[in-house]
């Protein structure tokens, strides 16, 4: 009799999966889990799809940079619109030199601190827009890494207060009443742990690489403003010395 009740109890264990927890949790808690669900689907897709966006942006940026290189002559480019498709550098060259040509002054060092000047306003305010690019989504990928523990242990304090407000309705309280009741509410922790976890190291790795690509603008940025400079005062000795 004793081996029949323990292979009987091994029967109920073994049934006892997800599923079956979900089941058991209050509508408050189904509805945590459905959005939770929801919630995991949407990091994912941001962190993949983000991974992707930074790998070709870097890539777009490495094969500009060295085609730019070969370049004896930055100023005499005109990109136009082909720039947004070559990628953040080539968006950055463009602005710079547009700056450049948009003040028509001497050939003189005023008029070249002039130029300079609308150049590295430019390059700034270009570094700044394509900052923003970089980090687009993160703060999206940042609420639900920061949401997801809390919102599943909304689920289960609620499920629990749920469970025990109805054992103090029953005349006996058991803990085979009280058990469906408190497993279908921890559900809703671990469906919460299991979207914030691998979000927060999907977050931290991709906020890495956008400070690493934000750092590599900026000093593509410096190098560019210099480049211009020296080429304007090449140009003007050439021009002093004729």
């Amino acid at each position: 009799m004793h081996t029949l009740s323990g292979w009987h109890f091994l029967a109920q264990t073994e049934e006892a999966n997800i599923f079956t927890y979900f089941g058991n949790s209050n509508l408050a808690g189904q509805t945590i889990v459905a959005c939770l669900l929801l919630f995991s689907l949407v990091a994912w897709t941001i962190m993949i799809g983000k991974y992707l966006d930074l790998s070709r942006l870097r890539n777009l940026n490495l094969s500009f940079e060295g085609r730019l290189n070969q370049q004896r002559n930055v100023l005499s480019l005109n990109l136009g619109s082909k720039a947004d498709a070559l990628g953040p550098y080539a968006v950055l060259v463009d602005d710079g030199i547009d700056a450049f040509h948009r003040y028509e002054g001497g050939a003189n060092e005023r008029s070249l601190r002039v130029r300079m000047g609308h150049v590295e306003n430019a390059l700034q305010r270009g570094v700044a827009q394509q900052t923003i690019k970089y980090e687009s989504k993160m703060i999206l990928l940042g609420s639900i890494v920061t949401g997801a523990p809390f919102l599943g242990l909304l689920g289960t304090v609620w499920g629990v207060m749920d469970a025990f407000g109805s054992m103090a309705l029953q005349t006996s309280a058991t803990l085979q009443n009280l058990a469906p009741g408190v497993s279908g509410a921890l559900l809703t922790t671990v469906a919460g742990l299991l979207v914030a976890i691998p979000s927060v190291f999907g977050y931290n790795f991709l906020l890495t690489q956008s400070k690493l690509l934000i750092t590599e603008l900026e000093n593509f940025a410096s190098s560019l403003a210099d480049r211009i400079e020296l080429e304007m005062e090449t140009a003007l000795d050439q021009d002093e010395e004729e």
